[in-house]
């Protein structure tokens, strides 16, 4: 890959060259900002000033041609518009042919018009980027906010598709109308679903979507699955994820994810029970619980590396450790040992290759496949933690099978363990290790070798940087190009430890991962100890326990349809996300034990506020993060999944340990003795939040 400067240059539409982002002059004012200040003949007030004028200018340039444009499109739609009756009523084939050419024409100029768009965005990310690295200064802070909330703003005008939507209206119902040869003049509008799909429409259609950022069902779940990817993949990347993909080992990756939330949650209803018949406290359950989430901090880490060499291997591994810490989890009822049934659960955590399927979707699903498969990790997720505990409500029964017990706390285990080696069967037959590049990337070339605009023409949908190259040689073209910041090597490589990670991180991301570490932290605390708090206040029973958990993950992917449908597009994600702060900290409120008699609607309407709502902060917190992130989090062993999966888990650990603290205190304080933690590190996340509000955008 190749300095932003030359991909900028390369990808030019000629005849509109002048009103592109002036990237080069850009860059030269940094570098010669930075020398100013050092050697003291400029302050740092003066050169926000001055750089956030020459902004105002670039972007007003881009706006006002952009507009322009559109003015054009239009026009030529109008003239089109005329025709179109005279043409329709003579019945003439080789007019109308014409015409929707001339249809399909505007289809093309516009998405020159939204790649034009689209790489000035980018320039615009990369400079503001480049300043703050420069300077240390959030300067992306200060200009964003006071631009784009604006009522004014032509910043927006570049990241959004004002007017595109009216142009897309006027040439799908057209083509519609000259494709339809049995006269039904049905509109697209009264029935959708007869309109004739046109790819200039659906290149169309992608181009906005990716120029937009906007948010649907699959992008919702997409991001909350939280699989990373470059900028924008060039062809030769995705080529090769279309070599590498293969549906059944794809397949079976979702189900071992599946697999790993049903392990997870099956026990939960019946843990307390569990501690008791072996002679310890029902708040031990949180050790136990908890202990799976110890070892997935450490596993994590392993899986991630290994996942560089390799996909089958670490599933099987995983697989073949799942199967041995259920069978010790289930055994140490017979054996009457605390320390066996710890074991076993810290085994199944060792087992957790999480990572590896976040990885693999990565990696190894071409882009066009890869937000469906994103959209499957979470669903196998969320089906996974609501199944754990319905499954757990059939297991009443109680016999021996030699010296074997099998009852309500070892048949999850026995179970479980069933479950993992007829997985571990199907993965050895069906698993089709994905081939490598000797861990690298092929080099990447052009690839059409046409003009930029034609190769738009011929697809769209392709990524847009095209024609780059796999290294920069030619050293005298331009002496900005001296400057490594710009070059793949320096900016994209890989981060090698995870203190080099948490150097990358900004106090926007930071403040993410604390929210998502609040959010799990909540979630945790309700979930590990639902059945003793039930138990103590209303005796419900495991049953009782295992439809109540189950019913809560079943809300998962309702609202996520909610939020990905309806709500994303009503509301910025960061309005959604300070909500979804408050609303758990109201449920955190609500779930507190005062002096009235402590009830079933109280504890159940509070613990469906919390949860639901921290589902609705999980995937929005993701998305965001998913924006904010450094591109060098993207791939590698320490990328940006493996940060949020470890402070996600870190979370779980110290909520399970509270809860087993707390358990000295009695059962009859544990509730309120475990939600004050929650309440304060909510309120600690909202504030956070409220401090870095400017900077989501």
């Amino acid at each position: 890959m190749v300095a932003f400067g030359k991909k900028l240059r390369q990808n030019q539409i000629e005849e509109w060259q002048r009103y592109y982002i002036n990237y080069k002059l850009l860059k030269k004012k940094v570098n010669r900002y930075s020398q100013q200040i050092q050697v003291g003949a400029e302050n740092q007030q003066n050169v926000l000033k001055d750089f956030s004028i020459m902004l105002d200018n670039q972007i007003e340039r881009i706006v006002m041609f952009m507009l322009e444009q559109k003015g054009l499109l239009a026009s030529r739609l109008s003239i089109l518009g005329e025709q179109h009756g005279a043409v329709l009523e003579q019945s003439d084939e080789s007019k109308i042919s014409e015409l929707r050419e001339a249809y399909r024409a505007v289809g093309q100029d516009l998405l020159r018009l939204l790649f034009f768009v689209e790489i000035n965005a980018m320039g615009l990310r990369k400079i503001l980027k480049k300043f703050d690295k420069r300077f240390g200064h959030r300067f992306t802070d200060y200009y964003v906010k006071t631009r784009a909330n604006h009522p004014y703003s032509q910043l927006r005008q570049v990241f959004k598709h004002v007017g595109v939507g009216a142009v897309v209206g006027a040439i799908s119902r057209h083509l519609a109308d000259l494709q339809d040869q049995e006269g039904n003049h049905i509109s697209i509008y009264d029935q959708p679903a007869l309109s004739h799909p046109d790819p200039v429409i659906d290149s169309i259609k992608a181009a906005v979507n990716r120029l937009s950022n906007s948010t649907n069902f699959l992008e919702f779940l997409g991001k909350h699955a939280f699989t990373f990817q470059d900028e924008s993949p060039t062809p030769s990347e995705d080529h090769l994820a279309e070599q590498r993909y293969h549906f059944m080992s794809l397949l079976l990756n979702l189900v071992n994810t599946f697999l790993y939330m049903v392990n997870t949650y099956i026990i939960v209803p019946t843990a307390d029970n569990y501690s008791r018949h072996l002679g310890a406290a029902a708040t031990v359950c949180g050790v136990i619980i908890g202990s799976m989430a110890v070892a997935q901090v450490f596993s994590s880490v392993y899986f991630s590396a290994w996942s560089n060499r390799s996909y089958l291997r670490p599933l099987v591994f995983s697989s073949v450790v799942l199967l041995i810490g259920n069978i010790l989890y289930a055994l140490a009822y017979d054996l009457n040992s605390i320390p066996v049934l710890l074991i076993g659960r810290l085994f199944c955590g060792l087992g957790s290759a999480r990572a590896v399927n976040r990885r693999y979707i990565s990696d190894c699903v071409p882009l066009k496949l890869r937000l469906k498969a994103s959209a499957g990790f979470v669903s196998a997720s969320a089906l996974g933690m609501a199944c754990g505990p319905a499954l757990a409500c059939l297991f009443q029964t109680n016999f021996k099978i030699y010296k074997l017990t099998f009852n309500q706390d070892t048949l999850p285990g026995w179970v479980m363990a069933l479950s993992w080696l007829v997985y571990l069967l199907w993965l050895w037959i069906s698993f089709r290790e994905p081939p490598r590049e000797n861990n690298k990337l092929v080099p990447q070339e052009s690839y059409t070798g046409l003009p930029v605009q034609d190769a738009v023409e011929i697809d769209f949908t392709q990524p847009l940087l095209l024609n780059s190259e796999a290294k920069f040689q030619d050293n005298n073209v331009d002496q900005e190009f001296d400057d490594g910041e710009e070059n793949y090597d320096e900016s994209h490589k890989p981060v090698t430890s995870i203190v080099s990670a948490y150097r990358l991180l900004t106090p926007s991301v930071k403040v993410q991962l604390f929210v998502y570490f609040m959010l799990k932290y909540a979630m945790e605390i309700l979930v590990a100890e639902s059945s003793v708090v039930t138990g103590h206040y209303f005796i419900w029973s495991t049953t009782s326990v295992a439809v109540f958990l189950a019913c809560l993950g079943l809300t998962v992917l309702p609202v996520n349809v909610i939020v990905g449908n309806y709500i994303s597009n009503m509301f910025e994600e960061r309005q959604v996300l300070l909500a979804s702060e408050i609303m758990v900290l109201i449920g955190i409120l609500l779930s507190f034990q005062v002096l009235i008699p402590y009830t079933v609607p109280q504890y159940v309407s509070a613990a469906l506020v919390t949860f639901v709502s921290a589902e609705v902060l999980e995937g929005v917190n993701l998305s965001l993060l998913s924006r904010v992130i450094s591109s060098r989090l993207s791939r590698g062993t320490y990328n940006g999944g493996l940060l949020s999966t470890e402070a996600g888990t870190l979370a779980r650990v110290i909520a399970d340990g509270t809860i087993s603290l707390s358990g000295y205190l009695g059962e009859s304080r544990l509730l309120n003795a475990t939600l004050v933690p929650s309440l304060f590190i909510c309120l600690s996340s909202i504030i956070a939040t409220c401090f870095t509000y400017n900077s989501l955008y």
